[in-house]
């Protein structure tokens, strides 16, 4: 008997910017967890962040189902991906296995968390510091891609993480590196809305850089753009996202 061939590709470098990029462009996700009770897996939809490495961020209340779960098991799978127009088979989406660590209010990343969080969710800003609502931290285990009728990949966890030495100085600096990128240029993200071919929408505003790349976002939108090669601090973000947008296409 002939051994079936695998319906996996050979997981490359442009395998591994997509999952990057659909993980770090999603607003929300659904997430699966074990239900404590059952053993069933149990599904729902969360609003999601990506902290400075890019591990997903997300914003949960002790009340709901998936919280307790997490709490007893902290295994968890992300579903990212918008289907788009025509059949939402054919479009990208990444499953990406995770482990959930709780990022409670002293923990030592939780300012920053909670900054990136509101930077992308400003209307959480209503309820993200109730005492009943915590952070997870989802580190990546593993993933699948599926990028379209035969193509998927297998991916590392590490294949998402942003494995940089910069990580605290760009995340301590993120809100000032914004500020000065905009002073020297009031027009960036009007440029960089038209460059990346972002929705039209009244006004588009830089949020989440990372050592990676960066987003734009303006309502509903929101757009992640990755560099070329990783930032090595905030003069080289700036550095990156001045040619990306002013750059000659």
């Amino acid at each position: 008997m002939k051994d079936q061939p695998s319906p996996l590709r050979e997981t490359d470098e442009e395998a591994r910017r997509l999952a990057r990029v659909l993980l770090r462009s999603a607003r929300y996700a659904a997430i699966a967890v074990l239900d404590p009770d059952t053993g069933f897996p149990f599904a729902s939809r969360v609003l999601l962040a990506t902290d400075i490495d890019g591990a997903p961020v997300i914003l949960v209340s002790k009340l709901s189902a998936h919280t307790k779960a997490l709490a007893r098991d902290p295994r968890a799978s992300l579903l990212a991906g918008e289907p788009g127009k025509g059949d939402p088979l054919a479009h990208s989406r990444l499953t990406t296995q995770c482990m959930a660590e709780p990022i409670e209010h002293g923990h030592r990343f939780h300012e920053r968390i909670r900054t990136r969080f509101l930077d992308r969710h400003p209307k959480a800003n209503l309820y993200i510091d109730f005492p009943d609502f915590l952070f997870f931290r989802l580190k990546p285990e593993q993933a699948s891609l599926n990028a379209g009728f035969g193509r998927a990949y297998h991916l590392d966890g590490g294949d998402l993480i942003i494995q940089s030495p910069a990580n605290e100085e760009i995340a301590a600096k993120a809100a000032e590196t914004v500020r000065d990128l905009v002073e020297r240029h009031p027009d960036v993200t009007e440029a960089l809305a038209a460059r990346l071919k972002a929705p039209k929408s009244a006004s588009w505003r830089i949020c989440g850089i990372d050592p990676a790349g960066f987003e734009i976002i303006s309502g509903d939108f929101l757009v992640r753009c990755e560099f070329e090669t990783l930032a090595v601090d905030s003069d080289h973000i700036c550095s990156n996202i001045s040619k990306i947008a002013y750059s000659i296409p």
